[in-house]
């Protein structure tokens, strides 16, 4: 049964490895934060991940690209902040008392986007990920790093450093060293 819990940082140090660092090697195990936008699933790697917010107050910066919404004061440090539902296309919604900010680190910097909840920490075979279909994966949807076929679901594993390479985001606080 899948674990869950809002806060993934308490099961960092369980996690074994990622889908981005070689995982997929037999019976390797993925440990992954899920989260929904509008009625699909995807997910991230649970390592990537700092920490998960309740929406808070966001400053437009101007100039900035349509995906980005805004930054964050997250204890001091400036944090850039992404619409996950901007950066795929995807339609408009409002906000929910179950929105959340999920703040990762992508090649060394600091980075939150928005999603519309966050399901469950899971831990899944590395067997059960197959590469993203050909038809999906063009020039910019490369992110998808492959799909998880669940009983009943099917799971998008984003590839973080590819989803953020176009946003141009070359601000945001620098990943303190452990």
């Amino acid at each position: 049964m899948p674990q869950t819990t809002s806060n993934a940082s308490q099961t960092h140090a369980t996690a074994r490895t990622g889908p981005e660092s070689g995982a997929s090697q037999g019976g390797d195990q993925l440990q992954l934060v899920t989260f929904g936008l509008g009625e699909e699933e995807f997910a991230v790697d649970i390592l990537s991940v700092q920490e998960i917010n309740r929406m808070m107050s966001l400053t437009r910066v101007p100039q900035s690209p349509p995906e980005v919404e805004g930054v964050i004061n997250l204890r001091g440090k400036i944090i850039p902040v992404v619409d996950l539902r901007k950066r795929f296309n995807l339609p408009a919604s409002d906000r929910s008392e179950q929105s959340r900010i999920v703040v990762v680190e992508v090649t060394g910097r600091v980075i939150g986007f928005i999603v519309d909840r966050v399901s469950e920490v899971l831990r899944i075979s590395s067997k059960i990920v197959e590469p993203a279909p050909a038809m999906v994966t063009g020039a910019d949807s490369d992110f998808v790093a492959g799909v998880g076929r669940l009983e009943d679901r099917l799971l998008i594993l984003l590839d973080l450093p590819k989803l953020f390479a176009k946003t141009g985001l070359t601000v945001g606080a620098p990943a303190l060293a452990a």
